[in-house]
């Protein structure tokens, strides 16, 4: 459930926070409007509101582009437990306008790993879309005000299984061989002789 902070200070240090704790972020999780499930995403936050590049050879979130709206939820990068959960208004960038010159270059060098990135505005405008998330000033979570459940979906239901050996596993404790005695000396200062030697 989302609320509009009350009062002007109020709403002023909300927002703060949302500005502070998305420019921090190293991704947002992002829930459009009408889907159960949040998605991680890389993101710019430009001046007042947090830019996506969605489609194409980017992260795959078709419903945020059909959305209006949709609600953004900021981990922290030190402990990567919940910031702030706010709404935002969702709109599409159209390439070659005033806002994309301006804000593709702050997407483009967050954009991390890419091999054209002197080529990615020419790709973005002909297979991917830039969206903005401005916030609307409503909340839904605070610190201080989080819920008690981790915020993780049930994992969905499948009719897998695992027949035969389970893969290897790194950090998996490997089956100890059994344990062999060891032989009895009659003269406990004195060991057995080699196979074939002589004595």
């Amino acid at each position: 459930m989302s609320a509009s902070p009350h009062g002007p200070d109020a709403r002023a240090a909300v927002g703060r926070l949302v500005a502070e704790a998305t420019n921090k972020g190293g991704l947002i999780w992002i829930r459009p409007e009408g889907s159960p499930l949040s998605s991680p995403a890389w993101h710019a936050w430009i001046e007042a509101d947090a830019y996506v590049v969605v489609g194409g050879a980017e992260q795959p979130l078709p419903e945020l582009v059909h959305a209006q709206h949709a609600e953004v939820t900021v981990p922290s990068k030190d402990t990567g437990g919940r910031v702030i959960t706010w709404l935002a208004a969702v709109s599409r960038v159209v390439p070659e306008s005033d806002e994309w010159h301006r804000v593709l270059p702050v997407l483009t060098a967050k954009r991390l790993n890419a091999l054209d990135r002197h080529e990615l505005p020419q790709r973005w405008a002909r297979e991917s879309t830039v969206l903005r998330l401005a916030p609307t000033g409503e909340v839904s979570q605070l610190p201080g005000a989080m819920p008690i459940d981790g915020g993780a979906a049930a994992p969905r239901s499948t009719p897998a299984t695992t027949s035969g050996r389970l893969p290897f596993v790194l950090g998996r404790s490997r089956r100890r061989p059994k344990h062999r005695p060891r032989p009895e000396l009659s003269d406990p200062g004195r060991l057995p002789a080699p196979s074939g030697s002589d004595s």
